[in-house]
């Protein structure tokens, strides 16, 4: 991590993009996870998530075009899930400033938490 860190910020900053993307493509998710510890202290606090979202947006995108380009397809049923997660998406987005940091954080960690012990066990 420190190798990352000493290299210069537009470098460190194409690293930090190009390990999200590829632990998106892999994984289908998860590139934020890898992309924030990587912003280290360049940036601090909601700047970071709100870094790390707009940054994430384009790679899922790409991610997804590279998976239907491989012949991946959705299944039928989809658009109520995809409006949903638009409108939940918009919620939390306005809801984001009206929620403490230390709260947000917290809740991400259970969350995470939750989702690896589901992995390990399922």
């Amino acid at each position: 991590m420190e190798k990352v860190q000493s290299l210069q910020p537009g470098c460190r900053g194409a690293l930090a993009g190009a390990a999200a993307g590829l632990v998106s493509g892999l994984l289908g998710a998860g590139g934020g996870m890898v992309l924030l510890p990587l912003l280290g202290a360049a940036l601090q606090g909601r700047e970071r998530y709100a870094t790390g979202l707009a940054v994430m947006l384009p790679v899922c995108a790409v991610t997804a075009l590279a998976a239907f380009w491989g012949g991946a397809r959705l299944p039928g049923g989809m658009l109520p899930v995809l409006l949903g997660g638009a409108l939940g998406g918009a919620a939390g987005g306005l809801l984001y400033r009206r929620i403490p940091l230390v709260w947000l954080r917290r809740g991400f960690a259970v969350l995470l938490l939750w989702a690896g012990i589901r992995r390990l066990l399922g």
